[in-house]
């Protein structure tokens, strides 16, 4: 903090600005009380002859206080404006910090690269020189050389800067120069790595924003049930068993996927069936992905069959979570976090939750959801389908439908991958080529209802994405947002353009096969090349 102003920075170099006088007790004195000699030539403040927008020169209007000049029409003036003025930087107040590339001007020297020195690697001989308050060692690359100097004399270097092209500097500072520009921007990609490496730590530790609950809450009419004791089934395991109640064990309430009760469960303290009630979970992390999402990965071996997690959040009825969905449909809310326990109940872990939200979905995942009934309510819990090693991300299967006609591309990488979240995965074969099941054929019912696969691309464009399937029923039809000249997809039921004519708009009876080209019975004279038999129609514009 400084002693003489309210300017206050962060601990640290990455944040202090260079001038600055240390002081003992976190006390500074910042460079904003730089104070220029007028017989000192180097603190005397020089400016660029060129627009620090357009890069062109002509009339410029200077910073009092950095070298930036600009065109009074290129920051939104009319005219140069009467009096001082201070470009948009120093406004702010945004310093020169440690480390940084700048261009430095010094004598009659042409603009030259350098780099502002950490006090800490200032040789000794540059250190004892004279200085003051807001002065800072400048290191010119290509040379080497070390000058005291101030915020009037240098400016920010930009990734691919050459300088200026001058004509009356010497074959010798010519090469030392070309020297530089190499050494500048060698060390401005070193300086832009380290920074994009601290600002990716930052961004891992900043999780997205939520409220860490343990158990299930309620919102609004929604219930959870508590039943009575006389109401709840007892097992009969017994204290002196090996594992009572345990994974190996005879235990019925854990064959019908029933909790025992702390009060009622003959095993007592013993018992192996409470882990939803004591919270019994494996070691687990949230993680950055190198994809730029978050996840949950295992901190310890978990064993098939393991109790994973609870799926806790809000309880909310459908109602609540249609309008939720709907509400983040409008604000492009795309990542959801609701599960179904019955038909009158969701769990939205969007706003509050615990570490099972962080778990992604997988078309071969290795965990599964799983009901079970805990004194007399029913919980959502998550078990692991095989044995999962220490540090492996944890995932389920979304078994999701796709709400708001969207197809929400699958990043799982997995072999059996269908692409798509909500998309049945595609069978494992096995080493006969049956996907591991005995090849009997069965006598099958028809469904009743054939729902259509849709088209993995879009119809019109024929790229893949995120697209938007038709509604109507037996059409596979599905375009993308940009051939629908749409930013997000629409909500509710939907019907692609290949159902409406392309003339009056009404519900077309012709269709094109190969675009999404249709027409009504009005207007399809002379717009479809005649039925060939065993093909498809086309339009004229497939001629």
């Amino acid at each position: 903090r400084c002693i003489r102003c309210p300017t206050a920075f962060h601990i640290g170099d990455d944040c202090i600005a260079a001038g600055s006088i240390l002081l003992p007790g976190l006390n500074i004195i910042c460079p904003d009380h730089f104070e220029p000699l007028k017989t000192t030539p180097h603190h005397q403040p020089v400016h660029v002859s060129w627009c620090f927008v357009c890069s062109k020169g002509g009339q410029l209007m200077c910073c009092e206080t950095c070298p930036a000049a600009f065109h009074p029409l290129c920051v939104g003036f009319p005219q140069t404006p009467e009096g001082e003025w201070f470009c948009r930087d120093c406004r702010y107040k945004k310093r020169p910090l440690y480390g940084e590339i700048v261009w430095v001007k010094l004598g009659s020297y042409r603009w030259w690269p350098g780099e502002i020195t950490h006090p800490n690697e200032i040789p000794d001989n540059i250190q004892r020189l004279h200085h003051g308050i807001g002065e800072f060692v400048v290191r010119f690359f290509g040379s080497n050389d070390y000058f005291w100097l101030n915020k009037r004399r240098v400016f920010a270097y930009q990734e691919g800067d050459t300088g200026a092209t001058s004509t009356n500097c010497s074959r010798g500072i010519s090469s030392v120069f070309n020297k530089a520009l190499q050494e500048a921007q060698e060390s401005f990609e070193e300086l832009m790595s380290y920074r994009q490496k601290l600002q990716d730590v930052k961004t891992q530790k900043k999780r997205p924003m939520y409220k860490h609950i343990k158990t299930n809450k309620p919102v609004g009419g929604v219930q959870i049930y508590t039943a009575e004791l006389s109401e709840i089934a007892r097992c009969i395991c017994k204290k002196t068993d090996p594992n009572p109640c345990g994974p190996e064990s005879e235990c019925l309430n854990r064959m019908l996927m029933y909790e025992c009760h702390s009060d009622l469960c003959p095993a007592g303290e013993k018992c192996q069936n409470q882990r939803f009630q004591k919270r019994e979970y494996p070691s687990s992390e949230v993680f950055k992905t190198s994809w730029g999402g978050w996840a949950l990965r295992a901190k310890d071996l978990i064993k098939k069959g393991e109790f994973v997690s609870e799926y806790v959040g809000e309880l909310v009825d459908s109602e609540e979570c249609m309008r939720r969905i709907e509400d983040a449909h409008k604000n492009n809310v795309t990542n959801f976090y609701m599960l179904t326990i019955d038909k009158d109940r969701i769990i939205d872990a969007g706003p509050k939750g615990n570490y099972s939200r962080f778990m992604n979905h997988s078309c071969d995942p290795n965990c599964e959801t799983q009901k079970w009934m805990v004194n007399g309510d029913t919980r959502v819990g998550l078990f692991a389908l095989r044995e999962i090693q220490d540090g492996e991300e944890l995932m389920f299967n979304y078994n999701l439908d796709c709400l708001g006609n969207d197809k929400t591309p699958c990043m799982c990488g997995s072999a059996n991958c269908s692409g798509f979240i909500g998309v049945r995965p595609k069978p494992q074969m096995g080493e006969n080529g049956n996907n591991g099941k005995s090849v009997k054929r069965k006598r099958r019912r028809q469904e009743s209802k054939n729902v259509p696969k849709h088209d993995d691309f879009c119809f019109r464009c024929r790229q893949v994405g995120t697209l938007v399937c038709c509604d109507v029923r037996a059409c596979q039809r599905a375009f993308c947002l940009r051939c629908l000249r749409l930013t997000k997809s629409p909500f509710g039921k939907w019907q692609c353009p290949w159902h409406h004519c392309d003339f009056c708009g009404r519900r077309a009876q012709n269709f094109c096969h190969f675009c999404p080209n249709s027409f009504c019975s009005s207007h399809v004279a002379n717009q479809l090349l005649p039925s060939v038999p065993n093909k498809y129609d086309c339009c004229t514009d497939h001629d």
